[in-house]
């Protein structure tokens, strides 16, 4: 058996299970590990049965309960390797460093270090220590990151890196990754498949690429993104610089973008239909709702194209296949 839940959805977070056969799977972990764990047992699922989380990008509304969440489960993190440095330096921002700063830094350290070697060695070459930290210091910062330990706010029990466009599996469920078009270090969709069940998510995209269309046929389950309303977007209380981002080829979708796909570059196969990440300032269920029927309109069918509305408070009742 095949179940999908959404825990919810929404820029306070976005979070989904995924079972199929022996696996279950969490795609992202927006919500603190608390509220994750109270809506799993909602929606009668079993935090203790998770097996991996899988992470689409490093936004915060994708990310905030993931360490502690995996920490507790004592499960593996599946990201691509830029999202996880970049929800690493999220984690522990750096000061940025000028070179003369850093050359500066290298030679005090090179003193501390003549100082204890003085007595052994006698009077060793300032410039060429200081050459020789600089150099230790840029080999570091070039080699692989060593295990982090358990105190570090960045550690996880497992990491495993995935590329867009190299499926992959965990378990009894197949993942199909590929690119989308948000303001990311390096964001996901997922293709997700079990026991002959395709189930697509793609979300926190500014528009679908030819790529994104192509990926979405032949799905069983489509969740796509409905994110704004058009005018409420344009004349709310968001500054302009922000409406700016959300409006652009690597923002979000609104509902008018999300109807046109739904009625020009859909394939009209899946039995669920998913609206999601539906913004609480800048959109309204209703608008999304009427929007997306009007697109389906065509293809109404007792057995295709169920439209359903994720929630940002409350878990979607479960889809069993």
């Amino acid at each position: 058996m095949v179940r999908f839940t959404v825990l919810a959805s929404g820029s306070k977070g976005n979070c989904a299970v995924v079972s199929g056969g022996r696996t279950r799977i969490l795609v992202d972990a927006g919500l603190s590990c608390r509220e994750l764990f109270r809506r799993m047992r909602l929606a009668g699922e079993d935090p203790a049965t998770l097996d991996a989380i899988v992470v689409t990008h490093e936004h915060q509304d994708h990310i905030n309960g993931l360490a502690v969440t995996a920490r507790k489960l004592g499960i593996p993190v599946f990201f691509t390797e830029a999202t996880h440095r970049a929800w690493m330096r999220w984690l522990m921002p750096r000061r940025t460093m000028t070179y003369a700063e850093w050359l500066e830094q290298c030679r005090r350290q090179a003193a501390e270090r003549q100082g204890e070697t003085m007595a052994d060695e006698g009077e060793p070459d300032a410039e060429s220590e200081a050459e020789a930290v600089c150099e230790s210091q840029l080999q570091n910062l070039e080699s692989e990151a060593a295990p982090l330990p358990k105190g570090d706010p960045t550690w996880l029990p497992a990491v495993e890196y995935f590329e867009a466009g190299q499926p992959f599996a965990i378990g009894d469920i197949d993942l199909s990754p590929f690119t989308i078009p948000h303001d990311a270090a390096d964001p996901v969709g997922f293709v997700l498949a079990s026991e002959g069940i395709r189930m697509a998510l793609v979300t926190d995209l500014g528009y679908i690429t030819p790529n994104v269309k192509a990926q979405l046929h032949g799905v069983d389950l489509l969740q796509l993104e409905s994110n704004h309303d058009l005018e409420m977007l344009r004349d709310g209380p968001y500054p302009w610089p922000v409406k700016q981002r959300v409006l652009s080829r690597v923002g979000h979708l609104s509902n008018e973008a999300a109807a046109e796909f739904l009625s020009t570059g859909y394939d009209g196969q899946a039995t669920y239909v998913i609206l999601a990440h539906l913004s609480e300032n800048n959109n309204l269920p209703e608008l999304a709702q009427v929007a997306a029927e009007r697109a389906l309109a065509p293809r109404a069918s007792l057995l295709q194209n169920r439209l359903l509305l994720a929630r940002q408070h409350e878990p979607l009742d479960p889809i069993f296949f």
